[in-house]
């Protein structure tokens, strides 16, 4: 099998390839920037552990989401 170049897809195809590039740089920017944020006792696990698994695509970001954070404590 030859190997795809980008000119090789289809507008919509080239569209859904940035498109799903965008929101995973968006998933991960707000788990990372969730992390620097939130103290280390609101976390399940090590940081560095979330930082790391941040850059598996979708997956990280959304486990970390699902899994990895403790609600934050009501201000009142």
């Amino acid at each position: 099998m030859a190997k795809r170049r980008w000119s090789d897809l289809s507008s919509g195809q080239q569209a859904a390839a940035v498109v799903g590039g965008v929101v995973q740089v968006g998933l991960q920017a707000a788990v990372l920037w969730d992390l620097s944020q939130r103290p280390a006792e609101q976390v399940r696990g090590p940081k560095a552990m979330w930082v790391a698994l941040s850059f598996v695509n979708f997956a990280g970001p959304i486990a970390y989401a699902v899994l990895g954070r403790q609600p934050r404590p009501a201000p009142w």
